[in-house]
């Protein structure tokens, strides 16, 4: 059996749509982009420590992989983040077939998203970590197949946006399990879901 974990960076209020820059996601007007790209040589280490230094594979929705296959394919892998980031298995949430994997090993995943995710968590292999996905994470809260939260909220209130917890997420009870925080004023909480 695999776990899947969520790792996502929010504002206080609770938005996770384009930390690192304006052009990162724009879409729905979003004009707060790059919230968090201020806080970024204070963050990343804790992150790398806390949840990128073990091995896991990664799942995506197609617009996150996209965005991270256009950067850390020309990062170097002496950087950590690159080095983990570049040699896991991606798997990837999108209904176009003919939409080309570039950044691999990849592999499709569609038609029945929770019900593929769910065969990937029976099988064996390392940890499945989400990255951004706001909408892919929307399908795996609402079917139960997360049980870990990584959340680093940052101290920056921006409004409207995409949320990680968006409207009509089905009620439930976690279990803080980790926290801290960096000298910027960053919280991170890591909570899993309660049986």
């Amino acid at each position: 059996m695999r776990e899947l974990a969520v790792l996502s960076f929010v504002t206080l209020d609770g938005v996770m749509q384009s930390p690192t820059s304006p052009e990162e996601d724009p879409s729905g007007g979003f004009a707060g982009g790059g919230w968090g790209a201020p806080y970024w040589a204070e963050v990343m280490p804790q992150v790398y420590a806390e949840a990128m230094s073990e091995p896991y594979d990664l799942l995506f929705g197609r617009r996150t992989y996209d965005a991270f296959a256009s950067h850390w394919p020309n990062v170097g892998d002496e950087d950590p983040v690159a080095a983990r980031l570049n040699g896991g298995h991606k798997y990837v949430a999108t209904r176009s077939v003919a939409h080309a994997l570039v950044w691999g090993p990849a592999t499709r995943i569609g038609g029945d998203v929770p019900g593929e995710v769910a065969g990937l968590k029976a099988g064996d292999g390392p940890l499945i970590q989400v990255h951004g996905s706001s909408e892919l994470i929307q399908t795996l809260l609402k079917h139960a197949l997360i049980d870990e939260y990584r959340i680093w909220t940052f101290p920056v209130v921006v409004g409207g946006g995409k949320r990680l917890f968006a409207e009509g997420v089905v009620a439930g009870s976690l279990e803080l399990v980790r926290s801290g925080s960096t000298g910027n004023g960053v919280v991170m909480t890591v909570y899993r879901r309660r049986s």
